[in-house]
């Protein structure tokens, strides 16, 4: 069976996308990610995992572990609560009790937000996420937070829009494929991220 050459893709991605040089934590990071891939989707599109692993490159700020959205409690209200700044987004999230706009701000690989996409991944992994914060916290787990981004971008669970839309056969979709996750929202920035991921991928038989 194939596998990803790790020795290139390292090799590769230290210099293009890490400034020649990567921290253990980055490289556990990748690894993990690349690994569920070879598990879990190893059959499928090239393209995909290069756009997962930029979507991921992009929202925790090139650290390649799940992270917390950058904030305080403070803003988490008045960015996402019933009460706060916004209350036309917290209900598009579901946040509809005072409080879920700090409990359900963004956390994981791809920072899902908001009561409805943590209950729809609790309902998803099969374990309580929406009960506490401390329980919401659960999603910063590296293999949950793996899993999330991997199966929420392939099935369309974020935004209704998946991978397939955008790379199927000969069609590729670089900047488009953000939709899956945030509209246009960098959408330049996280493509040329994704081409040099895709550039990093071969593979060896050994």
């Amino acid at each position: 069976m194939s596998k990803i050459n790790r020795k290139f893709f390292f090799d590769t991605v230290r210099l293009t996308l890490f400034d020649g040089s990567l921290r253990k934590a980055q490289v556990q990071g990748l690894t993990g990610l690349l690994d569920y891939w070879e598990q879990h989707h190893a059959a499928k599109d090239d393209r995909w995992l290069a756009y997962v692993l930029a979507t991921a490159h992009h929202e925790v700020d090139r650290k390649m572990q799940p992270i917390k959205e950058y904030g305080s409690d403070s803003y988490f209200f008045r960015m996402y609560d019933i009460d706060g700044d916004r209350p036309k987004v917290a209900k598009r999230l579901g946040n509809l009790a005072k409080g879920d706009g700090v409990k359900f701000h963004g956390r994981g690989f791809v920072q899902i937000t908001g009561r409805y996409n943590y209950a729809d991944w609790e309902n998803r992994l099969g374990t309580d996420l929406t009960s506490s914060r401390a329980k919401a916290d659960k999603v910063m787990n590296h293999s949950r937070a793996t899993e999330i981004i991997f199966e929420g971008m392939i099935l369309g669970t974020f935004t209704g829009k998946k991978l397939s839309d955008y790379f199927v056969n000969v069609k590729q979709d670089w900047e488009g494929a953000r939709k899956v996750v945030n509209g246009t929202d960098k959408q330049a920035l996280i493509a040329s991220y994704a081409k040099r991921y895709y550039a990093a991928i071969s593979y060896t038989t050994a």
